[in-house]
Order: structure tokens, then C-alpha cells, then sequence
């Protein structure tokens, strides 16, 4: 027998798993989270997150706590896509007037510590060795915190939050699905002398982003993506093809780089895996964040969803534990949500992380938007997670669009896949 017996012990303390622990705790169940990192630590990350995923920290009162940080609030959005441009900022949900970009050394301490107020247990620089099984039900999970003996911990279930690479999802041998090819890699690093660049995220003509944006101790972050054909070229001139990819998309920012940005950390590069979904469940386990369903980072949706879905799994599994219905029943609920309510994003993400020529359906609504700031800030409202798709995308809002924009009838597209 174990050590201790829990109700739910989670893997992983970051964006997604310490969440979870903390709603768990909350609603007064026994939870054991573990981690091999110790914290405050870093993590290759977006940085951003989403009015959608704001909106679950000032649920949690955990957004104060961002700001009080010292992390910039973000109140005007640079979008550009090969020529399109959108400038603007979606309109403020429940007080959320702003984007923040938090360092993760800054996020996920604020996580962790949050999930310990709510009474989780909490080991850091703790090692997962295996699961534990009972046939084929997961039981608990085996590890040493440090250099210390190997322990056993005992749970009702067990929560794979442990990224792209999940143990968890490996031992209970979660099963891939729409699945879709990696299209791209990124390199990042943060910078001093570029304080009024703010928010950007530009898209050129050769398969090239970047992205910009302002975050903890003055510091600006700069990030590009190319194409995975490119990547050779890359990691032979790391400093030399980060400043061309600002040079060929915006010149005059990267005349700016050149002289006045001074990079103060290395480079961090990031080959991220294919698009992915994994099965969220099964007997005695469930996985959550990027251990069961990933995305390029185009559209730095990672955070967000790693709370959204946080919040979904902490609620199915309440009902489980708390015998409202039976958990297994919960948890196929969890994952079918899962899958539906990312669905849209997920589509999207992998479309434009291509880099490539837009299909003509979203060339021509994306240009119609940038007609007018309404629209402008309705498309931003909707990649920040907070305008619902059919308030842009129902045929009837499609010729308001087409409308205010003035686009000629022979111009207008209204079927995605036409």
C-alpha cells in the first residue's frame, strides 16, 4: 500500500494542472500535486494570455495577482496577416479591458501558490518513475522527490498534466486523433530599448511571423516562427535570421531591432510537435493541457486552454467524486467538450500556421473586417475567445460585414470550403 491515499493526484503544476489541483481543493477534495520542476522556474511558452483565459483568473481572483506582478497591461492589438492589417482591441468583457503577457516564472509560481492556499499538497522537484496499476485502472503513481527513496501515492484517479512529452499518456497508452503536421518552429528571446513597441503580430509574404510583446521587469518579448524547411538555415545564424524575419515583414521594425533592441537572455527555440489530440480518459486517469490536446503556437492559445479545459475537468470530476454521476460518465463528457468547444480554434490555429495564402473565404472576410474598427475589433474579440464565431460567421452577420465594408455582390464569399 502507499504512502497516503488521495483523491486526485496531478501531474504537472503548471498552466493546466495546478488550476485543476486548486478547484479540486476548493470544492474540498484531497489532492496531491507533483512536479519535477521546483518553482519559481521558466518554461517555454507564448506568454500570452486570452481575455478568455483572463476572465477564469479574475474568476479564480487570481488576476490581481498578474497585475500586481508588475506584468503590462496590453490595450491595442497589431494584427497583419500577408497585407491584412487589423488594429484595435476587442471590447472589455466583465472589466477585462486588457491582455497580459506574464513571464512564466511569474505565472506559474502564482499558480502553484494558489493551489497550496486551496489545501493541495504540493511536491516540487519530484520525479515520476511509473504508474501504478490494478489490472488495467490506474491506482497512483511511483516517484522520489529528489535524490531521496522511491514513494508510492494512492488515488482515486490520476491527472496527466505533463505536457507534450506525458508519462501518463504514454503508460495508459492514450490514442491519437486528428491528427495534423507541425507546420512550423520558433525562436525567442527578450530584449531592452524597445519599450514602445507593444503588441504585434505580423504575418509576411514568405512564410515568416513574428510576434512582440511587452512583459515582467521591462522587458520586451520577441518571437519568430518560419517554416519547417527553413529551419536548417535557421540554427546555422540564429541572431542573423531572427533579424531578417523582422526586416522582411516589417522593415521598419526591424530598422528599429537593429539599432536600438539589445537582447538580453539566449535565444530559446522551440520545434514544437505535430497538432494533436489524445483521449482525455479512462479507467482511474484523465489528461489535461498539452499532455491531451495540442496546437501550434500561432495563436498563442496554449494558457487559455490549459485553464478552460482546467476548469472543465475540475468540474467533471467533482461529479464523480462526489457521486453525482459516475465517473466515467464524467469524464466522456469532459473529453467530448473538450474536443467541441476547441474545435473552431483548433481549425483555425492549424489554417494559419501554415504561414501561407489564406483560403479565399477567410482572405475575404479578414479584408472586409479590416474595412471598419467594429469589425476589426469584433475578429480580435473572437481570436481573444470572447466573441462567439456565428456573431461574425452566420450568413446574416457575413452581409452585415460584406456590407459595411462595401464589397461588391460578385466579391462575397460565404462558404468556408468555397
Amino acid at each position: 500500500m502507499g504512502d497516503l491515499v488521495y483523491d486526485v493526484i496531478v501531474v504537472g503544476a503548471r498552466c493546466a494542472g495546478s488550476p485543476l489541483a486548486m478547484l479540486l481543493s476548493r470544492q474540498g477534495h484531497r489532492v496531491l500535486v507533483v512536479d519535477r520542476a521546483s518553482f519559481p522556474s521558466d518554461s517555454v511558452s507564448t506568454h500570452y494570455i486570452h481575455q478568455a483565459g483572463l476572465l477564469k483568473l479574475k474568476e479564480w481572483g487570481l488576476l490581481d495577482e498578474i497585475v500586481g506582478a508588475g506584468t503590462p497591461a496590453l490595450r491595442t492589438m497589431h494584427y497583419a496577416y500577408r497585407g491584412i492589417e487589423l488594429n484595435g482591441f476587442a471590447e472589455p468583457v466583465d472589466g477585462v479591458d486588457a491582455v497580459y503577457c506574464p513571464r512564466r516564472t511569474v505565472l506559474d509560481e502564482i499558480l502553484v501558490n494558489a493551489a497550496r492556499r486551496a489545501g493541495a499538497e504540493v511536491l516540487e522537484g519530484f520525479t515520476l518513475t511509473d504508474l501504478v496499476f490494478d489490472g488495467d485502472r490506474v491506482v497512483g503513481i511511483r516517484g522520489r522527490e529528489g535524490d531521496g527513496p522511491e514513494r508510492e501515492f494512492r488515488s482515486t484517479v490520476v491527472v496527466g498534466a505533463d505536457g507534450f512529452h506525458s508519462t501518463v499518456a504514454k503508460r495508459t497508452g492514450a490514442e491519437l486523433y486528428n491528427v495534423r503536421p507541425a507546420a512550423g518552429f520558433i525562436y525567442y528571446s527578450y530584449y531592452t530599448g524597445l519599450e514602445d513597441w507593444g503588441l504585434h503580430h505580423k504575418t509576411g509574404m514568405n512564410e515568416r511571423w513574428f510576434g512582440t510583446w511587452p512583459t515582467n521587469d521591462g522587458l520586451q518579448m520577441l518571437a519568430t516562427i518560419c517554416t519547417r524547411r527553413q529551419l536548417k538555415e535557421f540554427r546555422q545564424d540564429v541572431e542573423g535570421r531572427f533579424q531578417a524575419v523582422f526586416d522582411d515583414v516589417s522593415p521598419e521594425m526591424g530598422v528599429q531591432l537593429r539599432d536600438q533592441g539589445r537582447r538580453v537572455e539566449d535565444f530559446k527555440p522551440m520545434r514544437y510537435p505535430d497538432n494533436y489530440y489524445r483521449r482525455a480518459y479512462g479507467p482511474g486517469w484523465a489528461l489535461v493541457g498539452d499532455a491531451g490536446y495540442h496546437k501550434d503556437p500561432y495563436t498563442g492559445w496554449g494558457i487559455t486552454d490549459a485553464f478552460l479545459h482546467g476548469q472543465l475537468l475540475a468540474d467533471r470530476l467533482h461529479q464523480g467524486l462526489a457521486g453525482e454521476r459516475p465517473m466515467e460518465e464524467a469524464l466522456a463528457e469532459y473529453n467530448k467538450l473538450r474536443d467541441e468547444e476547441s474545435g473552431d480554434v483548433y481549425d483555425f490555429t492549424t489554417t494559419l500556421g501554415e504561414l501561407t495564402e489564406l483560403p479565399p473565404f477567410f482572405r475575404a472576410t479578414m479584408s472586409a473586417m479590416s474595412a471598419t474598427q467594429e469589425w476589426t475589433d469584433r475578429m480580435l474579440g473572437l481570436i481573444g475567445g470572447i466573441v462567439e464565431g456565428y456573431e461574425i460567421y452566420a450568413p446574416d452577420a457575413l452581409e452585415r460585414l460584406y456590407d459595411s465594408a462595401g464589397v461588391p455582390q460578385d466579391q462575397r464569399i460565404y462558404d468556408p470550403a468555397g
